[in-house]
């Protein structure tokens, strides 16, 4: 099993570069950040920066989107840190959530979506493509590129989306059954699509927090709970709650959400959070001694997870990062 570390890019962007060199130095082997352009600084900037100051960290956002950059933009930026730093990158992309809805623009249509994804990967790695006006385009610079191109999903379509076009799925909760039932769904879609499920990446990303103090971790990582509960939100308003579609275990929980103030998205202490319960946020994020999450880890591993991302957005960054290095991974690693 592989990790990864996922950070805002908060200013300044010299923290974020250092906590990713630490995070390489104790064995994670990716690093990816929020992309909110109003919330945020620009992550492309910073990931020169992380990819200048690491070996082997490979870097992408936890996700872009198809909107607020334009496909054949978004391709040469990954195809320019490419060609700099050794096609160190993967795009990993969604339909749009707090850079849409912070702006007061829609997220993207999956159909939008999935044309944006073929396009950015085929112009990355320098095939010809049209970015949506009808004249085909080709990067003429381009040389030897790789980019695989992962996609966050939640729902039955997203889901089978990924399964048919992306090079691996992002699911951001760590909860064994909805990682099961969204993993499956992906690898179905595959198989249907003609593809090697096997060859499509299932990275699950959630906060993780190391310490003893159970209500303490909860406290700072609720905010992740209500994060998932926008795409929740969108799922019940497609789909319903009567479990047909998509599991009551994902859909119930946010009966009393009461909207969201993006203005503290992805921060310890949201008071949009108050409303997921202890046991929602036990089941999506890792809390608790190292031994807590080693257990979880190779649960999922067992499902297939081929990559934990931490989410570190709480008070215990350097502590958690180092503990991941000195227990987790290893234990990981010795598993054989």
């Amino acid at each position: 099993m592989d990790f990864g570390l996922v950070l805002q890019t908060d200013p300044p962007a010299s923290a974020v570069v250092e906590l990713m060199r630490r995070a390489e130095a104790c064995g994670f082997r990716y690093g990816w950040t929020f992309d909110s352009a109003v919330l945020w600084q620009e992550p492309f900037v910073i990931h020169s920066r992380i990819l200048e100051h690491t070996e082997r960290l490979i870097v992408g956002p936890m996700v872009t989107n198809p909107s607020t950059r334009t496909p054949e933009v978004t391709a040469s930026t990954f195809a320019t840190l490419n060609d700099m730093y050794g096609n160190r990158t993967v795009c990993g992309i969604g339909r749009g959530d707090s850079a849409m809805r912070v702006a007061g623009r829609r997220p993207a249509t999956l159909a939008e979506l999935g044309r944006a994804m073929r396009v950015i990967r085929d112009l990355a790695e320098g095939r010809e493509a049209d970015p949506g006006g009808g004249t085909p385009v080709r990067i003429p610079w381009v040389r030897d590129g790789a980019l695989p191109v992962w996609m966050a999903a939640y729902g039955p379509k997203a889901l089978a989306l990924a399964g048919r076009e992306a090079d691996g799925v992002i699911i951001q909760l760590a909860d064994p059954f909805l990682t099961r039932w969204m993993a499956d769904a992906v690898r179905t879609a595959a198989a249907d699509a003609g593809r090697d499920p096997a060859a499509v990446t299932v990275c699950v990303a959630a906060p993780a927090y190391v310490g003893d103090d159970l209500a303490h971790a909860r406290a700072q990582c609720r905010w992740f709970g209500g994060m998932v509960g926008n795409h929740v939100a969108d799922l019940v308003a497609r789909y319903g709650t009567d479990g047909s579609l998509v599991p009551e275990a994902l859909t119930t929980y946010i009966e009393q959400r009461e909207g969201y103030d993006y203005s503290h998205h992805g921060r310890a202490g949201n008071p949009s959070a108050d409303f997921v319960p202890d046991d929602i946020v036990d089941r999506f994020c890792l809390l608790g001694p190292a031994p807590t999450h080693i257990a979880r880890l190779r649960e999922l591993r067992a499902l297939g997870v081929d990559q934990f991302a931490v989410y570190a957005m709480h008070d215990r960054r350097e502590e958690t990062i180092d503990a991941y290095g000195a227990e987790v991974i290893p234990a990981l690693a010795g598993d054989g």
